[in-house]
């Protein structure tokens, strides 16, 4: 099986917010990343995965199962990261283990201890005790310690330090030496996924908008700043989004237009995850 998740026709409707028929392929050996502004969907297409929540329509498959009939199977093998934490406050590390190793077939102890040496947490400390980056490192730590072949990281990295970030990013790439392994990583830290990520998945009002690779992404586009009256004078076949501000025009363009000879504009560059992002969300066109 090549394909880890297969996603087809995927909806869910809530009051006031609808998932709208989303289709995705991860295969092995990829790190996807998901991103969107808050409310796009995210949250709620990983909990479909997981089985979190009940759909309106589609199918999921994750190694080629059925994410509903096979449910405990294709469990024993991803690693989850989520804000909402099925850890209670009144356990330690030490209490975690002693359950995991019950619950789950592939627990690995020494692995799991090694993680929480790597990352300084106390053993015998209460976890609501924890400030949030231990817990977030905590809650990586148990998520690795089964060495899965799938991980589903919502906001993994979100309130840690630079350093901590850096390191847990460290941990991702060395998971993802083994080709068999993928990750589907839904983070705002763009930066992040600048790094790390093969592919993005740009998520809007319940949608998919765009799937590309992150090279790709580096390469396809340019970032233009313009005037109204340079703006003006640019035909719109040429652009792929375009936002107003204050003073100046913002242009998402082709890498191939040549920005410069046609149209005699020399401010442009190649524009950052983000800045996508953002004209995606927010721009016309």
């Amino acid at each position: 099986m090549d394909n880890i998740l297969e996603i087809e026709n995927l909806s869910k409707s809530y009051e006031g917010f609808e998932l709208k028929d989303i289709n995705l392929v991860i295969p092995k050996g990829h790190v996807f990343g998901l991103i969107g502004e808050n409310g796009a969907g995210k949250t709620t297409t990983i909990k479909a995965i997981l089985n979190l929540i009940n759909t309106n329509s589609g199918n999921i498959k994750i190694f080629g199962l059925d994410n509903i009939k096979n449910e405990r199977e294709v469990k024993e093998s991803i690693g989850v990261v989520l804000d909402d934490s099925f850890l209670p406050g009144y356990y330690n590390p030490v209490d975690i283990n002693r359950v995991m190793k019950v619950i789950h077939k592939n627990w690995s102890e020494k692995l799991y201890y090694n993680y929480l040496d790597k990352f300084k947490l106390p053993k015998n400390k209460m976890i609501k005790h924890y400030s949030k980056g231990m817990f977030i490192k905590l809650k990586i730590a148990v998520s690795l310690s089964f060495n899965p072949k799938f991980l589903i990281l919502d906001e993994p990295t979100s309130g840690l330090d630079p350093i901590a970030r850096s390191d847990m990013l460290d941990i991702f790439d060395e998971y993802m030496k083994d080709k068999e392994h993928a990750i589907l990583i839904s983070s705002h830290i763009t930066t992040d996924l600048e790094r790390i990520a093969d592919d993005i998945i740009f998520m809007d009002e319940g949608k998919v908008v765009l799937i590309k690779s992150r090279k790709e992404l580096e390469n396809d586009y340019l970032l233009v700043k313009c005037s109204e009256e340079e703006f003006n004078k640019i035909e719109k076949s040429d652009l792929i989004k375009y936002k107003k501000n204050r003073f100046e025009y913002q242009l998402l363009v082709s890498s191939n237009l040549d920005i410069e000879n046609k149209y005699n504009l020399k401010e442009y560059k190649k524009p950052t995850l983000e800045e996508i992002m953002i004209l995606y969300m927010r721009g016309e066109g």
